[in-house]
């Protein structure tokens, strides 16, 4: 039996799930972290959008950007023990409709583009040709709305396979307000975190340097906000629905 983390971007799995995927690995389960939109942007000029987020992220280009954060994923999947699968479809920030227009050129945070409607369906197919039945599947509960997230869990929804929710982070953290109408339908487990998963966990988003600084947006740091939110409850929560 796997357990496999949907991750729309190189981070997401790592930063909302690490020290449960650290402990799950020292048990023994087999953990992969498929992440969906890591493919190089494609030819052409970038949106100011675009362009604003790579110099917050330090990179010049969408393919530099692109090899330095797999990079990044890399060193962190291998601190909490993961193994790694990543998809070729770029990040929604590099997304043209067939005019070559920008799909996403001011938000990332807005309703899926007409031109990315498709996408879930090409998403599912991938997914279904890679699982095995006796998987289990974890993919975001799309807190904050990002829309790479939400087309992720359409496309896990539509295999019709039992799933667990994982809360997404640093969307929990910023906007904790938006956790509990999502889950309203939902019921939870909790699956214990030792320190030791914890400092994994904390390693492993310590790792991509490249967003550190863009997101978190509370006080402190976002290590801080993570240990508190452990803290509270010495483990994390996933859902399913009832």
């Amino acid at each position: 039996m796997r357990w496999i983390y949907l991750s729309p971007h190189f981070d997401d799995a790592v930063l909302s799930c690490g020290g449960l995927i650290f402990e799950q690995t020292r048990q023994g389960i087999s953990v992969e972290i498929w992440t969906i939109f890591t493919g190089n942007p494609p030819p052409g000029p970038l949106s100011a959008f675009a362009q604003a987020t790579h110099f917050l992220w330090g990179t010049s280009d969408g393919a530099e950007t692109v090899t330095l954060r797999k990079a990044e994923d890399q060193e962190a999947a291998s601190l909490v023990g993961a193994d790694l699968l990543h998809f070729d479809l770029p990040d929604c920030i590099y997304r043209r409709s067939p005019d070559g227009t920008p799909l996403y050129a001011e938000s990332v945070l807005i309703p899926i583009h007409p031109s990315d409607r498709g996408l879930p369906k090409h998403i599912a197919r991938v997914l279904k040709s890679e699982l095995l039945p006796g998987d289990t599947l974890v993919c975001p509960l799309t807190l904050g709305g990002h829309v790479d997230h939400v087309l992720a869990r359409q496309a896990a929804e539509s295999l019709r396979r039992h799933l667990y929710y994982y809360a997404d982070i640093p969307y929990l953290l910023n906007n904790p307000q938006t956790l509990a109408p999502t889950i309203a339908t939902m019921q939870d487990e909790l699956f214990g975190i030792s320190e030791e998963g914890l400092r994994a966990w904390l390693d492993g988003v310590a790792a991509y340097r490249s967003q550190i600084s863009s997101l978190f947006k509370g006080d402190g740091t976002l290590a801080d906000a993570i240990h508190s939110c452990w803290e509270s409850q010495r483990g994390m929560r996933l859902w399913r629905v009832r």
